[in-house]
């Protein structure tokens, strides 16, 4: 299939593609003799497998860990393993501070009464607050 194809079909754009391939993330592909790349069933397989990993939080370089950890099929799981700890553990603390994040806007939105002079506004205080 050519590059159209495997875009449509594994919901990837063509640049996403590319982009993939000079990383390293996705194999060269063939060549048809037109000079046109030609993929397989496997490139869709990897393009799906990027897609989860990242949808689970796994950065590309991680992603590409996970590839060459995957590509040693006979080796101990262990590393496979200590990866997704280390990216669960990045998670967790993304949400901590998400939930950070939210409790302050809760607070800032509460003390506002939406209407009255700009200058008195709760919201501005606290921000010129912390910028000092």
């Amino acid at each position: 299939m050519r590059i159209g194809e495997l875009a449509r079909d594994s919901g990837v754009s063509i640049d996403t593609i590319r982009y993939y391939e000079r990383l390293g993330l996705l194999p060269p592909p063939a060549r048809q003799p037109s000079g046109y790349r030609r993929y397989d069933a496997d490139d869709i397989q990897r393009l799906s497998f990027i897609r989860r990993a990242k949808a689970l939080g796994f950065g590309l370089d991680e992603i590409a860990e996970l590839l060459a950890l995957s590509a040693g099929r006979g080796n101990d799981m262990a590393p496979l393993r200590q990866r997704a700890e280390q990216t669960l553990a990045g998670v967790e603390r993304r949400i901590a501070e998400l939930s950070r994040m939210r409790d302050g806007l809760h607070a800032l939105v509460a003390a506002c009464p939406g209407h009255g002079a700009l200058a008195g506004c709760p919201i501005l205080s606290a921000l010129k607050e912390d910028a000092a």
